[in-house]
């Protein structure tokens, strides 16, 4: 079993992010000589980057790869926005933020997650047993991100507003370390972070997403980068579509091969490739469920004022390769 060091050290770890590059101009006319990713510790694109397949499908073209990692899909947006990096994965609520503060990014394709892969936990002895009980009390979550939603509508299912707790904005390192000193009275949070906290006894499970909210995430891309490179931008989908296949007909040879990309123990990531649902192998630019959820979100995002502006989600779609 973890101990508590052990379980800080590894999200504290998560949290740190790569010296990312200065921000670059995109030129179709320019062959591409860098592909700049950003990823975080989990999914497709950190197998992609354990297994070299990328840089295998792009090498005869004389494309390097560089990697950055990030705790999170807010502060990844951020530099994808700001032309740091080119592709990201992120969860459905990071683009929302983006798109309002005028980031420059396109969506560039989705994949679904688990339900079963978020929760709202509590101290094991807290006295807390329902989501209602969290009405005046200490909820931490990073703001922008995919445990915002699942947050609103747990407390919406319950009776609730967002007003009715005092919201903590932290980030999965800052906020494990604040439930674990007992400095916040709950925590919302994602996998591998909610895998790695439910493994310590004196951790509950409040509620999971499951009935609450779908689990939809995201890779977008640069605006620029994809303008002067959409080519490029299908074949890394294409890439990880394979990846996510293979990484899904053999979850233990994918268990290690994560473990040992990410840090996280086999344990822990057997737990997560194995929640209700889950699958490393549903890869596709974006359907129009997926548009239609984003944009549902995008609206109740800005009829609860938490977005400064309303949103047309398809505007920031790509559209595919050229025909």
């Amino acid at each position: 079993m973890l101990t508590r060091r052990q379980t800080l050290s590894l999200l504290g770890a998560a949290a740190a992010v790569a010296i990312l590059p200065a921000a670059r101009s995109a030129s179709a006319s320019e062959p591409l000589k860098e592909l700049r990713l950003g990823w975080q510790k989990n999914g497709v694109l950190a197998l992609a980057k354990g297994t070299g397949g990328l840089e295998k499908r792009f090498a005869d073209r004389g494309i390097s790869i560089t990697w950055a990692e990030f705790s999170s899909g807010p502060p990844l947006l951020e530099a994808l926005g700001a032309g740091a990096i080119d592709f990201g994965p992120t969860g459905d609520v990071p683009p929302l933020f983006a798109q309002a503060a005028g980031g420059n990014l396109l969506y560039a394709g989705t994949y679904r997650g688990s339900a079963a892969g978020s929760a709202i936990l509590v101290r094991k002895d807290s006295p807390f047993q329902t989501i209602a009980d969290l009405k005046g009390k200490r909820v931490a979550f990073k703001r922008g991100s995919s445990a915002h939603n699942f947050t609103v509508k747990a407390l919406r299912k319950a009776g609730l507003g967002i007003t009715d707790i005092e919201a903590a904005d932290l980030s999965p390192s800052d906020a494990a370390a604040a439930f674990a000193s007992n400095q916040i009275d709950a925590w919302s949070i994602w996998d591998p972070y909610f895998a790695v906290a439910e493994k310590d006894p004196n951790t509950r499970v409040l509620t999971t997403a499951e009935g609450i909210v779908d689990s939809w995430s995201y890779f977008l891309s640069n605006g620029d980068f994809t303008a002067a490179h959409g080519d490029i931008l299908g074949d890394i989908l294409d890439e990880l579509a394979k990846v996510g296949a293979a990484a899904q007909s053999d979850l233990d040879g994918t268990v290690a091969a994560l473990s040992k990309i990410t840090g996280v123990p086999e344990e822990i990531q057997r737990v997560v490739l194995t929640r209700k649902d889950f699958s490393l192998a549903d890869i596709s630019t974006l359907g129009p469920e997926a548009i239609a959820y984003q944009q549902a979100l995008a609206d109740e995002f800005f009829q609860l004022q938490m977005i400064p502006k309303q949103l047309t989600v398809s505007d920031i779609v790509w559209k595919g390769r050229a025909s």
